[in-house]
């Protein structure tokens, strides 16, 4: 794979699903330059302080086949992940409140930069501490593949909750923040947080992997056919999944009085993730009458991270943490 390939390209070849339309009166969109992943791992993310989900080792871990990669796989794209992990971006002036970042990838990698290290560069200043999660990819071989990424956002939860006095947050103000498939699984946990997925290891697996709020910016949410991403539920459920797992992996379908506060940001043009994965999850709080709040851009297209300067998908940002302050009451 070249290196200069840029994420959205990448995201395609993976699998592109279908191609959600602006609308038919719409002007032709403006040509935004494709981010590119980069060259280096940003010097933010060896220095971060980590912290390992399961010390005594990950639910099916026997099973694990790391698979080797091609010399010019980008450095920022992490696969064969045995022991998954948490770096931790502390904010200088916190504001109480924590943030479990959870990147993209199409559960084939996990995007640690654009959708990691760079939202925690924009997220820590606004008093957020900041925890991305490198989590198990389901296609290397875990026993309950399917349910690997989401044990480890639930034991997540309760790892941060845990150590939230150290952290110096209030652990009933911890919220999710995923992008891309990293939003499924996000989407996921606002559904699927009580899911009794793994056996108690210690006195954390007793605490509440509910997060306060959930923000999906251009999520992957249902598994369905015809706007699912269709490399995410391949390597996510297996070429030829039941519809019963289908249905099980698709958040849309499970939202319930108990889910909490859900924040979308979406372009209209996404090549990638159709737009009717946000509407879908908007439909589906709306119709159990639980908070939302959405936002679609005309342009974007996928994996634009913390936004392109000088066009609207810069503002989701300030929007979200304006909207998370009003639903913590912070």
């Amino acid at each position: 794979m070249n290196s200069g390939v840029d994420r959205r390209s990448l995201f395609g070849l993976i699998g592109g699903g279908a191609l959600a339309a602006a609308g038919a009166a719409a002007a032709a969109p403006v040509q935004l330059e494709p981010p590119r992943p980069a060259k280096a791992m940003p010097a933010a993310w060896p220095k971060a302080r980590v912290a390992r989900l399961w010390p005594e080792g990950a639910p099916g871990a026997g099973e694990f086949r790391p698979a080797p990669l091609p010399a010019d796989f980008p450095p920022v794209f992490l696969r064969n992940t045995r022991d998954p992990t948490l770096h931790i971006f502390p904010a200088r002036k916190p504001n109480g409140s924590g943030l479990l970042v959870i990147p993209g990838g199409g559960y084939e990698f996990v995007s640690v930069a654009n959708e990691g290290v760079d939202i925690a560069a924009r997220m820590n200043p606004r008093g957020y501490t900041v925890f991305v999660l490198n989590y198990r990819l389901p296609a290397e071989g875990w026993t309950h593949g399917p349910d690997a990424p989401l044990q480890d956002a639930q034991r997540a939860m309760r790892v941060i909750r845990a150590s939230a006095a150290r952290h110096r947050i209030d652990p009933a103000r911890l919220s999710v923040l995923g992008f891309s498939a990293g939003g499924h699984l996000a989407a996921s946990l606002a559904t699927g947080f009580a899911e009794d997925l793994y056996p108690p290891s210690d006195s954390a697996d007793r605490l509440d992997a509910r997060p306060a709020a959930a923000g999906l910016i251009y999520p992957v949410i249902t598994m369905t056919r015809p706007y699912t991403h269709e490399g995410s539920r391949d390597h996510l459920l297996g070429r030829s999944p039941s519809d019963q797992l289908v249905a099980a992996r698709s958040p849309e379908q499970h939202v319930t009085a108990a889910t909490p506060p859900v924040f979308l940001a979406h372009a209209c043009d996404d090549p990638a993730v159709p737009v009717e994965n946000s509407l879908m999850m908007m439909a589906a709080m709306r119709a159990t009458h639980r908070p939302v709040e959405a936002h679609f851009f005309q342009e974007g297209g996928h994996a634009f991270g913390t936004g392109f300067p000088g066009t609207p998908t810069q503002e989701w940002i300030p929007l979200f943490d304006l909207w998370l302050r009003r639903t913590l009451g912070s």
